[in-house]
């Protein structure tokens, strides 16, 4: 892994923050948290700027809408955006870094050229149907039943977590169209479209008192079997692809911001007189170079997604893992350095902090990322 800048790279890079310069200042006020439709529109309107500045979809590949951008290209687009404060993907996070890298790596002509430049000029949004109330970790147990009627799939069942379902107009879902076989290959993944007869939404509100998941309940919704990405009850392969984007390069922008955030901790414990406390500045300390490391492996896993065809590897486990447990330790420690200050609900260290103690569970647990890492990577014996 080359970690040296060529000179294009380096074009690259001043040009971006020539535009994010120029970008930033142009952007309406952000909308409160609690205004869904707000939100949506702000983040489709930046993905649009994007769009229209040849940076969506910067590492997708050429055929599938992107600019087929190196991954250093990638890393420094996050790097200068993050550091830039521009707009995370927000409710498009699902499209851009789940469902449409899936479709780009598994779908059809057909469906690539449906689904894709809507992701990426910011006009259709998606939420990821894969968790139920009795498969989570287990996400092979997945009851929600698919039975073939003609061209169409009528699907009942239920979801739960699902991401941004309430504004979304696509969901990544999985159905079981096989119950007698084996659980891991008797389903399949399929882009139902969230306004179809027979789908409600319940919001659900987290701890943080936000609701950016929802339940969804299927009552007989019919879905086109056109819509089917990957061979019927080849969904849990198709799957293996959604979930190593999601582990291996979906946070990879999140490590940039924890950096910066770090960074502005450790001025504030000079500026307040906690840096005076040995024990504080060593966990500041060992956190700097745990999300040094985290950033070289950062580099590494999408170096190896390019060299694998653009989907990443399992290595994007032990990323996941150690990040969740870094990230967590952050606002740990803001907490200390901060004081009572960080009591408050409307300091957004609070909001952040209570976030952090999703990231554990969220993508995978941590107890399934260890089972990933020991079985796929150190060859270790399943469990019993």
């Amino acid at each position: 892994m080359d970690l040296t800048y060529t000179e294009e790279e380096q074009d690259f890079r001043a040009r971006l923050r020539a535009w994010l310069l120029k970008a930033l200042p142009e952007l309406p006020a952000r909308p409160s948290p609690d205004d869904w439709p707000g939100r949506r529109a702000y983040d489709l309107g930046w993905q649009r700027r994007l769009y229209e500045a040849g940076y969506a979809g910067l590492h997708w590949p050429v055929d599938a809408g992107g600019r087929g951008a190196t991954p250093t290209q990638h890393l420094i687009f996050l790097e200068e955006t993050e550091r830039a404060g521009a707009p995370y993907v927000g409710a498009n996070f699902v499209g851009l870094l789940h469902a449409g890298p899936t479709i780009a790596a598994e779908g059809t002509a057909a469906q690539r050229a449906r689904w894709l430049p809507p992701v990426l000029r910011g006009d259709e949004v998606w939420c990821q149907g894969f968790s139920e109330p009795d498969a989570g970790s287990d996400l092979a147990s997945l009851r929600t039943r698919a039975v073939r009627d003609g061209d169409d799939y009528v699907i009942t069942g239920s979801k739960i977590w699902t991401s941004h379902a309430e504004v979304a107009d696509w969901c990544e879902l999985l159905v079981r169209t096989d119950p007698g076989a084996p659980k891991h290959r008797g389903i399949s993944w399929l882009a139902m479209p969230m306004d179809a007869p027979g789908v409600t939404v319940r919001p659900l509100r987290t701890l943080a008192g936000s609701a950016e998941f929802a339940e969804v309940f299927l009552d007989e919704v019919r879905v086109p079997v056109a819509n089917r990405v990957g061979a019927e009850n080849d969904g849990w392969r198709v799957t293996m692809v959604t979930l190593s984007f999601e582990r291996g390069t979906a946070f990879v922008g999140e490590v940039v911001a924890c950096r910066r955030t770090l960074g502005g901790l450790a001025r504030t414990a000079r500026e307040n007189g906690r840096w005076d406390d040995p024990a504080l500045r060593r966990r500041l300390g060992r956190l700097y170079g745990e999300f040094g490391a985290l950033w070289r492996l950062t580099q590494w896993n999408v170096s190896e997604s390019e060299r694998s065809g653009g989907v990443p590897g399992i290595g994007g486990s032990v990323f996941k893992l150690a990040y969740s447990h870094a990230r967590q330790e952050l606002y740990d420690v803001a907490a200390e350095v901060l004081g009572a200050s960080s009591l408050s609900l409307d300091e957004e260290w609070v909001q952040e902090r209570l976030s952090s103690l999703s990231y554990t569970i969220a993508a995978g647990t941590s107890q399934i990322q260890r089972n990933i890492v020991a079985e796929r990577i150190l060859g270790l014996p399943k469990g019993r």
